[in-house]
């Protein structure tokens, strides 16, 4: 696949940052655009994403675990309590993976290809537990939330989406699991609760009187 394009609505170069990626947002239309085998599709418009107080943006460098990666894209979603982002990771060796930004709370995942049975929706309940590989994580909350727009690059194509469940574990320690039943089977991730500042993330969105 090619890493740069021009996007088939108003022509202008499209570079992707991140060679896996499926999507990305035209930075000049603001077209939704898939990668097909030969080209890009435009399938829909970016909406006017609202402004959250987050200092996190596309572009934003930090470290994981000695890894270093930076943000390429971001989904984000509306629920009865506010927004949270899912800003996107392409790290230095070529993986990817996910940093959840829910008002101060931050936890870092990646996808698990082979998830262990997972409990349809209408079984879920507070406090139940999963074993996964070495770790028994329990349900702290189940959320309904709107997609609320993406932009920059995602590994899977992400838009015009409707209401979904989000189910997030926790374990005794700082362990951290989500399952996203928006897709059918559900995605599972899995990873960790981290400290803003452990991540020495560089790039920050700058607000007035900082």
């Amino acid at each position: 696949m090619r890493t740069k394009s021009n996007c088939p609505q108003c022509g202008a170069p499209v570079e992707f940052q991140f060679s896996n990626a499926v999507q990305t947002t035209c930075p000049y239309c603001q077209s939704i655009l898939v990668r097909t085998d030969v080209d890009l599709k435009r399938v829909g418009e970016m909406g006017d994403i609202s402004m959250d107080s987050s200092p996190i943006q596309l572009r934003t460098e930090g470290v994981y675990r000695n890894k270093a990666f930076h943000v390429v894209g971001r989904i984000v979603y509306l629920y009865e309590g506010g927004t949270w982002n899912e800003w996107h990771l392409a790290f230095q060796d070529g993986s990817s993976g996910w940093l959840s930004d829910a008002q101060l709370d931050y936890a870092i995942s990646f996808i698990v290809k082979d998830p262990p049975p997972l409990l349809p929706t209408d079984k879920i309940t507070r406090g139940a537990e999963l074993k996964f590989r070495d770790s028994k994580l329990y349900v702290t909350t189940i959320t309904i939330a709107k997609y609320g727009g993406v932009e920059g690059e995602l590994p899977f194509e992400h838009w015009d989406r409707s209401d979904s469940q989000f189910v997030d574990l926790r374990s005794a320690t700082r362990g951290f699991a989500t399952i996203d039943y928006s897709e059918e089977p559900p995605m599972f991730f899995v990873g960790e609760a981290v400290e803003f500042d452990e991540l020495k993330l560089r790039n920050l969105r700058e607000f007035e009187g900082w």
